[in-house]
């Protein structure tokens, strides 16, 4: 079966890349989780537009990759959400908020799936974050979690 990743999958490619798999793994995991669409001639337009996606997004080298982990050890961020009176969140601060603050407050694009937290994020104070921008370079850095 011919496929499109729409996501990167751990050792089967990254985002527009055309893959070839077994039915079953495609029709039973990829195509339902939406982290690949099956492959078309109209399909091709839309590996276009995920790689200019994806060019936004990426890393270019390991010396971009060091820049950006400067800059990511040096800011300030800050993520807000609904606490209770004694500091415990309503739910928990999702990787998808923390790129969030992290492009408001540094102009940075990450993406989602590079961010790693230790657990979940459930209390008011500060945490410790890691990001993987290249093979061999990690910037760990802290958020600071704020009550809304």
């Amino acid at each position: 079966m011919k496929l499109i990743l729409t996501r990167e999958v751990k050792g089967l490619g990254s985002a527009g890349d055309i893959v070839t798999v077994k039915d079953g793994y495609g029709r039973n995991f990829l195509i339902p989780s939406g982290t690949a669409i099956t492959w078309s001639k109209g399909g091709e337009t839309q590996i276009e537009g995920i790689k200019r996606a994806r060019s936004v997004r990426e890393i270019r080298d390991a010396e971009h990759a060091n820049q950006v982990k400067a800059t990511l050890e040096g800011a300030l961020v800050t993520v807000k959400g609904r606490a209770g009176s004694e500091g415990r969140l309503f739910g928990s601060i999702t990787d998808k908020e923390i790129v969030s603050a992290i492009k408001s407050a540094t102009g940075i694009d990450l993406d989602r799936h590079k961010i790693s937290t230790d657990g979940h994020i459930k209390k008011v104070g500060k945490h410790e974050v890691k990001a993987t921008l290249h093979s061999n370079v990690v910037a760990q850095f802290s958020i600071s979690v704020v009550a809304q």
